[in-house]
Parts: structure tokens; sequence; C-alpha cells
């Protein structure tokens, strides 16, 4: 993904009432405006004029070529007069992307010792924007509206924010996730279905069998080996027993194999993510953790035991994130350290735990695996830095998938832990422990999470919006009594909308 080569159209709505002079005005104003958002420094993505629109017909070819541009993610309106609101039906009707809906005006103040009725006639964003709303709502059409002066930086904010989810929608829209292996034996909350989710979140998902993968680790010369481990002794420390000439160098040198194959595999496949299962591992030397956690630094998404849901999801929060610093990654309700208002889970998995959420550089180093029964695996072991994050899930609860968002606060490890070989972060859920696991628990939500540092409930509640699935939010105001009540009813609001729908 390249924000660079991405636009987001800018058309803005008015009427012929007030004459073609005010027409040239307002087609003015609206590239003045356009010129300033992409001089701000704060978006992410292009803004292009695309005009001033007067008509229905004008209005559904502007949205017909936003939905056929293949750069285009998204469309800003705002109405600079008076736009009468049914001029916009055929064109929303028809209009699939992502909407935000900008409710600014051209000044910033009220001209008070020149304002006349021609000022008045002309700057009716006030005016026009709740016709334009108004339309917009009875359509039943999920937006963002985002509210103030065009060059404040906290519009600019959250026009970004909007921007990169909208960014991720279009990733989605052609994501292939592979499956190595099918789901974990008989584990519910990471499967679901994967037509509805091709028909809601737009993503892909198949599966392959692992002799399809094998069969491009045959091919891996010792010459590309040697090269990728050659990137390995200058990204990380490499523990004693991992060096050159060391008892274990001939574990990196596998996982260096597999994550060839992996890689090259993924590319002739035009896949964004992948999924693995321990209990399929036919014909690898070992887990491919090391292999797993390169690829998620480079934007592909992983799940573990055939998760495609958060190896999805955890492709978007890439997406989303690209340029920030914070980082992202899959990871796992592993155990609980219970200790008061202190007590927190450790975050971690067998070795798939993403590098771009830790500060330090990472240990590579090699031990054995009580699990899947293969050679000592390589892995990277760090912890992650400390922050404020959210971790997300998507769960298929039957009639409609459901997002849940836990905002966590990652902590300092009370103790290091020099048995424990692997990834790992610490995090105490908001509010606490003790509401926050239950709350997530009476959500339905899974065990793996995708998790950021930079990105805040704004970001998923537009992803939410723009996907049309439910949002489930905890954070440190959730009570419990109140979650069970948000819960009911989502679920009345949920079986009543799809009795309509029948």
């Amino acid at each position: 993904m390249n924000f660079k080569d991405l636009e987001v159209w800018f058309v803005t709505g008015a009427q012929l009432l007030y004459g073609g002079d005010a027409v040239v005005q307002v087609d003015a104003h609206s590239n003045e405006i356009v010129k300033g958002l992409n001089e701000s420094g704060k978006l992410p993505v292009k803004v292009v004029y695309k005009g001033t629109v007067n008509s229905a017909a004008e209005v559904s070819d502007a949205f017909r070529k936003a939905n056929n541009a293949e750069n285009c993610i998204g469309v800003i309106t705002w109405m600079h007069t008076f736009s009468p609101a049914k001029m916009w039906i055929h064109g929303l009707k028809d209009y699939k992307k992502p909407l935000l809906h900008l409710h600014t005006q051209f000044n910033k103040e009220i001209p008070w010792g020149e304002i006349d009725m021609d000022f008045m006639n002309l700057n009716q964003s006030a005016h026009g924007d709740r016709e334009f709303g108004h339309i917009v709502s009875r359509m039943r059409k999920n937006r963002k509206v985002v509210v103030g002066h065009w060059s404040e930086e906290n519009v600019q904010g959250h026009i970004a924010v909007w921007m990169r989810v909208a960014t991720a929608w279009a990733d989605a829209q052609d994501m292939r996730i592979i499956r190595f292996g099918d789901n974990m034996n008989n584990v519910a909350v990471t499967d679901g279905d994967k037509v509805e989710a091709e028909l809601r979140l737009g993503y892909h998902v198949d599966y392959f069998p692992i002799g399809d993968l094998v069969a491009y680790q045959d091919k891996v010369t010792e010459a590309q080996i040697d090269e990728l481990v050659a990137v390995y002794e200058k990204e990380y420390v490499l523990a004693d027993n991992c060096k050159k000439g060391a008892k274990d160098h001939k574990q990196v040198r596998e996982a260096a194999r597999e994550e060839l194959a992996l890689r090259s595999f993924l590319k002739d496949k035009k896949a964004k993510g992948f999924t693995t299962n321990f209990d399929a591992l036919h014909g690898f030397d070992q887990l491919p953790g090391l292999a797993s956690q390169r690829l998620m630094a480079e934007g592909y998404g992983f799940g573990a035991e055939g998760d495609w849901k958060t190896a999805a999801l955890y492709r978007t929060f890439w997406v989303m994130s690209q340029g920030l610093p914070g980082g992202c990654s899959f990871l796992e309700d592993y155990t609980y350290h219970f200790d008061g208002e202190k007590s927190a889970i450790l975050q971690s998995h067998m070795l798939e735990i993403c590098p771009l959420i830790t500060k330090d550089k990472p240990r590579l180093e090699v031990h054995p695996l009580g699990i899947g029964g293969k050679a000592d695996p390589a892995r990277l072991v760090f912890t992650a830095h400390e922050g404020t994050g959210v971790a997300a899930t998507i769960v298929d609860m039957g009639n409609r998938f459901r997002m849940i968002v836990n905002n966590v606060d990652v902590v300092k490890l009370p103790a290091p832990m020099p048995k424990l070989p692997v990834a790992s972060a610490l995090w105490i859920p908001q509010p606490n422990l003790e509401i926050g696991a239950a709350a997530w628990i009476l959500a339905g939500g899974t065990h793996h999470t995708a998790f950021s540092f930079d990105l805040t409930n704004e970001y998923l509640e537009d992803y939410a919006d723009i996907a049309g699935i439910e949002l489930i939010t905890i954070d440190k105001n959730t009570t419990i009594s109140e979650f069970k009540k948000e819960l009911r009813f989502n679920d009345v609001y949920y079986m009543l909308n799809r009795a309509l729908e029948a």
C-alpha cells in the first residue's frame, strides 16, 4: 500500500438559484479549501477537487466516476450553500465507497461589519449541510460527519483518521487470506462464515494444503538462505547457539528457508495474509514462527490456528497505521497476573508476535517448543514497549459480525521471564482486569486480537460504520450493568433488522 497513489475526491454541493456568479465563487472557495487541506501536511491521502454539482445528473455523474476510479478511496462532500437534497438521491443510492460529510464553511468568522444578504445567500453551509444530512440519514447511508473550520488541526485530524480507514477498506476489497491447514480442531471462536465475510467485509479466504508450500520450500537455494541469514545477523542480536558454527545455526537456516518459501508463495498467489496451524506442518522442519513475525512486520496479515478473521484484521490495522510510530501485532491472551488494581494479562503466543511493537533490538533465539512435534524453532524474543493501545477482534454472532474493542495499557513487566523465550506484552485492560475481561467474555470475544499502539476508538468506529457491522467498545467508562444492556439492545436491533430485511 502507498498512500501517495490514492485520492479522496472532494465534491461541493450548490444550485443555480443564486446565479452563475455565485457558482464561480463556490468553485473558487472549494479550490482554496482543497489546496489548504493538501498543504496542511496532516492528511495521508491527496484530496482532489471534482467540482461543484448543481443537479441530480451532475451528482450521479460524480459518484459514478468515483465508484469506477480505482485510486479513489472515498468522497468528501460539502454544501457551500443550500443544495436541494433530492438531487443527491440517485447518486447516493448507487455510491459504494466510504463517505465523509465535512460540515464547514469557507470563512472562519462572521464579518460583522460587512455581512449582507448576498453573503448570507452564498454562505449557507449551516443550512445546506443539514438538508444534505437529512437525505443521507433517511437513506440509511453510513458516513462520517466532521464539524469545524477546514483549517483547524483537529478537523484535519478527523479527516486523516477517516482517510486511513478508507484506505484499509479499499485494501480489504481485494484481500486474499491463505490458510495452510484448517481451523484448529473444534475451536469455535476463530472460525465463522467465510461467504458472509466476503459479502460484508470484502476479503476472500482460500485453503491451500501445506504440501503446496513445501513445494516452494524445496526450490529455495542455499545462496538465498545465506543472503537472508545475513539480514538476520544485521537486524537482530543472535543468541550464541544461533551463530555460525554453533549447534542451532542449522535451525536458523531452516527458518530462513521457510520464510523464503512463504514470501514467494504469498506473492505468487497475490495474498495479503495467511494462517498456520501447528497440527499441519508436514514437510516443514519447524513451526514458521520467525517467518510469521517478519512477514507481519512487512504488512502481511497473520492468524494462528487457522484464525482467518484476525489475519485479515491485522492486515487492516497495519494498513491504517502505516507511517505511525507505535506498531501493531497479532496477540493472544495467555495467562493472568492477579495483583489488585494492577492485575494484568500476559499477551504472547507460541512464537508469532510482530516486532513492530518493541523499541528494543530483538534477539534471535532457538529453543524447544512443546507442541507441534517438530524440530526446535527459531523466533524473535522481545518485550513490547509501554503505552496505551487498542486490542480488537471480529466474531461471527450468527446473524452479524461483531467487532469488540478494548482500550488497554501496556505496562512494564514486574520481573524478568528468563525461562519463557518468546515475545510478549503485559497489559491492563481498561477500566481494569475484572471489568475488562468480564465484558470481553460477555461479548463473546476471542483469545486472539489485532493490537495497535497507534490506532484509537475513532479509527475502529469509522471502520465499523463503513463495513456496517456491530461495534462494542470496552474502555475506562465501561460498567458491567450498562454493558449488558448494550448487548441486549443490540441483539434486539439486529433481530428486528434481520426480520425487516426478510
